[in-house]
């Protein structure tokens, strides 16, 4: 079998990446890798791991971070989290996050976290990406972000199927000396659940709700086929947040008004708040808001 032949098949199931150590051992001279290097045959991505061919597939820096620190390495904290949906994907040029498997030194693009040895119960793969598991992601989440953030991605977690409550627990009894499991114990002990919002607006007007004490609403919460900013269900109240851009065509007031048929034919109160009405009025807000919580 050619170089070429040995290079794309290794290539073919690493999403595009070799790394030096492969090549050798399929028997892959030094000196056969150094011309490719300088022909951009092979174009390196970080020490000892390179790219095959000019394109880089979606998820290859992921990929080419584990690699680069070598075999047993996994994913971790905003990196899995991103994998796991539970945050968005950063930008290109964030630093990847790796637990690795031994100490390969500094590496540019690559954050990793050393101090963090992971149980084999803690392990988990996403589009075949080695990452930390959702509870041990959410964990180390938990030593990095600001609180909100971290309720966020503990709300979109819960939302998706992907944390129980009792899986946490058990997670948080097991690294109870982590960083981010005093976080964690925290917001699962506090009265108000993790609520998970997708707006600025809607962030401000949680906040109302929380500083006035009142009753905590479902957040994105899913009603038939229709999802709403926030659902008091024993109320039978739905409050729906128009941030900036509410009502920028009418294609967009025609369909919110198609969505209150839908709730109101299903017995449901609709009570809509602007986002010029949280910032200026909030007062005015949460009279209306307790008005209608209580009728």
């Amino acid at each position: 079998m050619s170089a070429t032949d040995v290079i794309d098949r290794l290539g073919a199931t690493q999403l595009g990446l070799v790394t030096r150590a492969q090549l050798l051992d399929a028997g892959i001279s030094r000196g056969t890798i150094a011309a490719r290097v300088r022909a951009r045959r092979l174009r390196p991505v970080h020490r000892g791991v390179y790219q095959v061919g000019p394109v880089a597939p979606p998820r290859s820096r992921e990929l080419a971070a584990v690699l680069a620190c070598g075999p047993g390495s996994f994913l971790s904290h905003v990196t899995a989290a991103a994998l796991l949906k539970f945050v968005e994907d950063a930008c290109d040029s964030a630093p990847i996050h790796v637990i690795p498997a031994s100490d390969r030194g500094r590496r540019p693009g690559i954050c990793a976290h050393r101090n963090a040895p992971l149980l084999p119960d803690e392990i988990a793969y996403v589009d075949s990406l080695p990452v930390t598991n959702p509870v041990r992601t959410l964990i180390d989440l938990a030593s990095i972000l600001p609180l909100r953030d971290v309720e966020q991605a503990f709300a979109r977690g819960e939302r998706d199927g992907l944390l129980r409550r009792e899986d946490l627990l058990a997670g948080l009894r097991r690294n109870r000396t982590r960083m981010g499991a005093c976080v964690l114990r925290a917001l699962l002990d506090s009265e108000t659940a993790p609520a998970l919002t997708r707006s600025q607006a809607e962030e401000r007007f949680l906040e109302l709700v929380r500083k006035a004490q009142l009753a905590a609403p479902a957040s994105n919460a899913t009603i038939g086929k229709v999802e709403v900013d926030f659902y008091w269900r024993k109320e039978r109240l739905v409050v729906e947040v128009d941030g900036y851009a509410f009502h920028a065509s009418k294609r967009m007031f025609e369909g919110d008004r198609r969505r209150d048929a839908v709730l109101t034919a299903r017995g449901l109160r609709i009570m809509r708040v602007t986002w010029h009405q949280i910032v200026d009025e909030p007062e005015a807000v949460l009279v209306r808001l307790a008005q209608a919580l209580v009728h």
